[in-house]
């Protein structure tokens, strides 16, 4: 990892953070995007900036805004001089049963989880090819095993895993593409899941009993990255066993 450089897009908190922590402390270069959270994305490139100068920065974009993407890799490239990673990290989640699936619901979670993705990954293959890098996604357990009443977002998801493969397809020999899926890591921050009935049925769903740590996805992430030379296409689960026990 050493210098190598990484833009991953939702790294400011969460497991983005956690991503970021793990991949300079084994020597990478971050620009860390952000939409909104610009007071946690300060506070993360001044804490990694201390312990290595200048080897974090910041960049804001909308991603709903496929305009804008192209601006944002080139941008980012430009900043350390090359482009070896793009993680695509960012989502949004929220549920839509269906019979609350609205347009602007679609093109939100279709658009961060889906679109965004896409055109980022577009943006960024020639400068990738030039460093024989890679690209992760951040998938779910979800896009194969459908939580109710998230239609939307499965589906996004979904298509994030056709993507991945796809990706991996058109950019041999040159970028490797892969995916790791969360399962039970961080519990949302919305009221959905705030009930401790719920939370422990899904950890009892796991093999393992107990939830992940967004550091179990920072290590799967570093491993694609950094030890996985002769891997593509592939999507690992990183949940516990959940996603066979559903």
């Amino acid at each position: 990892m050493q210098e190598k450089v990484v833009l991953i897009t939702g790294g400011a908190k969460r497991v983005g953070a956690a991503i970021c922590r793990k991949l300079h402390a084994h020597g990478a270069k971050l620009i860390v995007h952000y939409r909104s959270s610009l007071v946690e994305a300060q506070a993360l490139q001044n804490e990694l900036n201390k312990i290595r100068p200048d080897s974090v920065a910041l960049i804001q974009a909308d991603l709903l805004d496929t305009r804008l993407l192209p601006d944002l890799i080139e941008n980012a490239t430009q900043h350390f001089g090359q482009l070896d990673v793009l993680i695509n990290n960012a989502s949004s989640f929220f549920p839509t049963p269906l019979r609350e699936c609205t347009a602007d619901a679609w093109s939100d979670l279709v658009g961060s989880n889906l679109k965004a993705p896409l055109f980022l990954s577009q943006a960024a293959a020639p400068y990738l090819k030039v460093q024989q890098g890679c690209i992760i996604n951040i998938v779910d357990i979800h896009a194969e095993r459908p939580l109710k009443n998230y239609v939307i977002y499965n589906t996004a998801k979904g298509g994030l895993v056709s993507l991945t493969k796809s990706l991996a397809l058109e950019m041999a020999p040159a970028v490797r593409v892969n995916g790791v899926s969360p399962g039970p890591i961080l519990w949302p921050e919305d009221n959905e899941w705030a009930d401790e009935l719920a939370r422990q049925k899904i950890i009892n769903s796991t093999l393992l009993k107990r939830t992940g740590e967004p550091e179990d996805i920072a290590k799967t992430v570093l491993f694609l990255i950094a030890d996985a030379p002769y891997i593509t296409g592939q999507v690992i689960a990183v949940d516990g066993g959940r996603s066979i026990h559903l």
